[in-house]
């Protein structure tokens, strides 16, 4: 996939690298980056399972992201429960990230990890991560309340499904642009055991015009 240029009205340079459980031809896995006039929301979703069904599952999920983006996380949450109950349902992460405020604000049901990777000498250890709430969206949504910590110009936020082992933070060291430490993590970090998929973003801290 060719690298996401930075265009006006966008607040985040990012890649994504994704791949299907061997042997599948779909990915359950999928994402979402929403520019909106107030800020940016940044989503994975990863259906349960995979295969055909979790790839319409996620697909469900994206679209209400997508339709109800400007409004808090716990009311989209809801959303993609309610469009889910006749799915196997997914888990999620979303973020919403706020210039004027210098704020993100994340939620996470489920085993989608994010973390907030801070901008300076050691960019590869995390400085905070989603609280993931256990549940699945669209059969068991647990008790929703999204936590926000602060973030700055040249931070990155990091998402990766659970078909990425744990430790990747260490593949984004040698820095570079946000789609090869996408790739870089994928291959380096993929399980092999379920679809995987990794979602790098670049904070930018203002618009461009």
């Amino acid at each position: 996939m060719a690298d996401k240029t930075v265009m006006s009205g966008q607040l985040v340079d990012w890649g994504v690298a994704s791949r299907a459980l061997p042997g599948e031809s779909v990915c359950g896995d999928v994402h979402l980056i929403k520019p909106l006039p107030e800020g940016v929301l940044l989503a994975v979703v990863d259906g349960l399972g995979h295969g055909a069904e979790a790839a319409a599952a996620a697909v469900i999920a994206l679209d209400v992201l997508n339709r109800h983006a400007g409004e808090p996380l716990s009311a989209i949450f809801r959303h993609c429960h309610e469009s889910l109950v006749r799915t196997r349902g997914a888990v999620m992460t979303a973020a919403w990230l706020e210039p004027r405020e210098g704020r993100l604000t994340w939620l996470g049901v489920g085993n989608v990890e994010a973390m907030l990777l801070r901008a300076g000498p050691a960019p590869n250890i995390p400085v905070a991560r989603a609280m993931l709430r256990s549940g699945i969206v669209g059969y068991r949504l647990p008790a929703l309340q999204a936590s926000t910590t602060s973030i700055a110009p040249e931070d990155w936020l990091v998402f990766a499904t659970d078909g990425v082992h744990a430790g990747l933070a260490d593949a984004l060291v040698a820095g570079g642009p946000p789609q090869r430490l996408a790739e870089r993590v994928l291959d380096r970090y993929f399980k092999g055991t379920d679809d995987a998929l990794v979602l790098v973003a670049k904070y930018l801290g203002t618009r461009r015009e």
